[in-house]
């Protein structure tokens, strides 16, 4: 169920909400006909906790990690409610939240939440964001995208608080890239990291490594500078991947032996629409030691080339990679890749042949372009046509019907569809000619190919009269009409 965003007129919580308005308004100021009351400055995670999870908003799960019923020990005259209806995931988003609220509440209703879902809402003080996350012990999953923190201060014992996070979202809040240090010196257990959209176009060097991390997603910045990049290696040593998509990042410059230094346990990386224009660039990913999967669509490099030749070219690139964009590479998928780059570059001259091709050649040798072969059904065909003492060369379509043919065999036999009977006779066949006696039968299933000889006989008894030899006696070379 997702939150609502509007103040209810009668929350789950009136008490909560009447003890607000009171305490806004002491001398009454804000009676009807006084001036209107200041804009609300935000909410705070307990009475937006207590309003979405209320038994009547809410109503209780059976089935395990829907809900749970809490019946914490509340301070006497505490305006929250003594029952929440609370999964161990917590979706807050959109709220209004700016504040964290009494922490003994927080403490009270959520001690068995694991997952907590803060985004797009108002907090803008990392101080208010500790006190929620302090007093959830068991909470692994944090996400804080779209608040409002591009010139917060996140101080080291604030950064404590969330030592348990594993998995944290500061997607699109401008967070700094100083702040982030913070946290993840204080955060041992990190694995997860969302950075996205907040750009970002330099990177911090830290001196204090975070080996926890596996998974860093920074798309939608600005990091056009491998100089920045490579930064992230030494930051995070245990990184296995990397999500920069969108980032324009435009080269890969560092030597062999930095980039296996850099990122040793790099198994994914994803370079969506990056700015990479070079095929140097894609073989330095095969220093990355661990590297087995490659995303990289939408790079000005692959502008130019067909469907089949930019796979086909990036599997023989990418030697160890098991998988591009999504898609597994098998062995057969490899091999011929391997062969068609070197049947692609067997025209180059020797000084503009990449690298790769020499490994190539020395693994196939080198091969002869593939003779092209069109499978696709003939539609035409050039045959001759003989009626009597005539020949005449035609040009047929194989898509008609042998009533289509014969109309169209009129003006050139001088005969009436029904006058002539009409026999194909295949130039490689040795039992003769076929007459072509079923009028919605399809040329192309006579399988006539070009050179291929039409026969025309006319009827007898239409006031025309024939001399010839037994059908019997017919073949390729022999074109007189049977009686």
């Amino acid at each position: 169920m997702e939150p609502s965003l509007q103040k209810p007129t009668m929350s789950c919580d009136s008490g909560l909400v009447e003890r607000n308005i009171a305490g806004a308004d002491p001398e009454g100021m804000w009676d009807s006909g006084a001036v209107d009351p200041p804009e609300e400055e935000g909410r705070t995670f307990m009475q937006v906790l207590s309003e979405k999870y209320s038994p009547e908003n809410f109503p209780y799960r059976r089935w395990p990690g829907m809900g749970m019923v809490v019946v914490p020990t509340l301070p006497q005259g505490s305006p929250l409610k003594d029952r929440l209806n609370l999964p161990s995931v917590l979706v807050l988003a959109g709220c209004g939240i700016s504040h964290a609220g009494e922490q003994r509440e927080i403490a009270a209703f959520c001690a068995h939440v694991m997952e907590l879902d803060l985004s797009l809402n108002k907090l803008q003080d990392w101080h208010e964001i500790s006190k929620i996350v302090s007093n959830i012990p068991n909470l692994d999953f944090l996400n804080l995208s779209s608040n409002p923190l591009s010139e917060v201060v996140l101080e080291p014992s604030g950064a404590k608080a969330f030592a348990r996070v594993r998995r944290l979202v500061l997607n699109n809040t401008q967070v700094s890239w100083n702040t982030v240090l913070v946290l993840t010196r204080e955060m041992p257990e990190l694995e997860e990291l969302f950075l996205c959209l907040n750009e970002y176009t330099t990177v911090s060097a830290s001196t204090v490594p975070c080996p926890t991390l596996r998974l860093l997603h920074i798309t939608d910045n600005n990091l056009q500078e491998w100089a920045e990049v490579r930064k992230i290696g030494p930051m995070f040593p245990g990184l296995e991947t990397l999500v920069m998509s969108n980032c324009n990042l435009s080269s890969i410059q560092d030597s062999e032996e930095m980039l296996r230094r850099l990122f040793p346990n790099l198994r994914s990386i994803n370079l969506h629409n990056s700015g990479l224009n070079r095929w140097e660039d894609i073989e330095k990913l095969n220093q990355f030691p661990k590297l087995e999967d490659v995303r990289l669509q939408g790079i000005p490099l692959l502008q130019t080339y067909t469907n089949t030749e930019r796979r086909s070219l990036m599997v023989a690139h990418l030697p160890s990679v098991s998988s591009l964009n999504g898609s597994v590479v098998t062995d057969g998928e490899r091999e011929d890749s391997e062969r068609f780059f070197i049947r692609y570059h067997v025209d180059y001259p020797e000084e503009e042949l990449p690298y790769r091709y020499h490994c190539l050649v020395t693994k196939y040798g080198k091969l002869e372009p593939l003779a092209e072969i069109d499978l696709r059904p003939r539609c035409h065909a050039k045959v001759e046509v003989h009626c009597e003492d005539k020949v005449e060369e035609v040009s047929i379509r194989l898509d008609q019907t042998v009533a289509e043919l014969k109309k169209q065999l009129r003006t050139v036999v001088q005969l009436s569809a029904n006058q002539m009977r009409l026999y194909y006779i295949d130039k490689e066949c040795v039992f003769g000619p076929e007459e072509m006696k079923y009028h919605t039968r399809a040329l192309h299933s006579y399988s006539i190919q070009d050179g291929d000889e039409l026969l025309v006989v006319p009827k007898a008894g239409r006031g025309t009269t024939t001399t010839a030899k037994p059908l019997s006696n017919l073949n390729s070379k022999t074109l007189t009409p049977p009686p």
